[in-house]
């Protein structure tokens, strides 16, 4: 059996023509490729293709959410239309009076004031449409029965689960987790931080030679 296309969208642009299949394949699965046709002088064309595969939907969907949430807030001028128009009903941090900011609260308070979601929406740095990073990290440990040893054995897999969450956020929640547990480590037992023996020895070659 041959690759089969089970959905299809296409459009032009000034000689360039792009393609976005919905495959299915032989064995199975399904990927989405993206073909980008570019017209020569002579009257041929010219073909690039990429392949995104089953296992990597949700993280291309995550990304090209948080890309272009990120872009609609970024200051700069941006010709996708639709990213122009802000919600009557905008659920983004950057909505929200100061004094209910998780960063601006944590500048104004201590630490300690601050909710378990709030400090992981710091983590998250942005949430969806739909809602906030506080709301998604109020998910994100509702789902936990908001246990941090839970959420902290956590992997990419788990966390990229909800909606808005992708591999860079959840790797900044797994980073943050696995400092926490060094530092843990450190303060019981006066274990030296784990620091790479090769930048040591980068850093005194470089010493060396000054």
């Amino acid at each position: 059996m041959k690759n089969r296309i089970i959905a299809t969208e296409s459009f032009s642009s000034k000689g360039r023509h792009f393609f976005l299949d919905f495959m299915l394949a032989k064995n199975d699965t399904n990927y989405i490729s993206i073909t980008r046709s570019d017209e020569q002088q002579d009257g041929s064309y010219v073909r690039n293709r990429v392949n995104i595969f089953q296992e990597e939907f949700e993280f291309m969907i995550s990304a090209f959410a948080s890309l272009f949430r990120s872009a609609a807030y970024s200051g700069e001028h941006i010709h996708v239309k639709d990213l122009k128009k802000r919600k009557d009903g905008d659920t983004s941090i950057k909505s929200w009076p100061d004094e209910l900011r998780p960063r601006e609260r944590m500048v104004e308070l201590d630490t300690e004031a601050m909710r378990d979601e709030e400090l992981l929406a710091m983590l998250i740095g942005s949430g969806t449409p739909d809602e906030s990073a506080v709301s998604l990290g109020r998910n994100i440990l509702k789902d936990v029965g908001y246990d941090l040893s839970k959420l902290g054995s956590l992997e990419h897999a788990a966390l990229c689960r909800f909606p808005g969450m992708g591999m860079a956020k959840s790797s900044s929640i797994i980073a943050a987790f696995e400092l926490g547990r060094r530092a843990y480590g450190f303060f019981r037992s006066d274990v030296p931080p784990n620091i790479s023996a090769g930048i040591g020895t980068i850093d005194n070659s470089l010493h060396r030679e000054r």
